[in-house]
């Protein structure tokens, strides 16, 4: 299985919370101006690096499949939006970046989480995706992310909806 699920302080919202955000693109929206459209939110922790370029170009490979099952996806990551264009032009994704420097939608969504490197412990973001449905309703929340077979996984829940 691509993901566990880990406990959380803070639950998924179950609809889409009412935060404006920042994305590539010089986008300012309300997170519940997406309905009508399924959602994926993904939080990664930092821009241009292993783990998060290879999810991001596993999104931008399947890209299509997204498309057609009327998916818009978001990358989030606390990085900012400067950093945000940069990895997005570098890896060619189709898709937009939300930056949270502020750490608002972070903990909206609980993925503030203790973690250690190194023997040095710090609170992070845990990698995790959450799939709205076109109400803006959660139907699922994956936590503690494995980047392979991640966006695989993600397409069978779509296919549920």
């Amino acid at each position: 299985m691509a993901a566990k699920k880990s406990p959380a302080k803070t639950p998924a919202p179950a609809t889409l919370p009412d935060i404006e955000v920042v994305a590539t693109g010089g986008q300012r929206f309300r997170l519940p101006d997406l309905r009508g459209r399924n959602v994926i939110l993904y939080f990664y922790p930092r821009d241009d690096t292993p783990g998060c370029t290879q999810e991001g170009c596993d999104v931008r490979d399947n890209f299509a499949d997204f498309t057609m099952r009327d998916t818009v996806v978001f990358g989030v990551s606390r990085d900012p939006v400067d950093s945000h264009e940069r990895f997005k032009l570098k890896y060619s994704f189709p898709f937009d970046l939300i930056s949270d420097p502020d750490e608002r939608l972070c903990r909206a969504f609980g993925v503030m989480q203790p973690k250690s490197l190194y023997g040095r412990r710090y609170i992070g973001v845990e990698r995790s995706t959450f799939v709205y449905d076109r109400e803006g309703k959660l139907r699922r929340e994956l936590r503690g992310v494995k980047v392979p077979g991640h966006v695989a996984e993600l397409l069978m829940e779509l296919d549920r909806l």
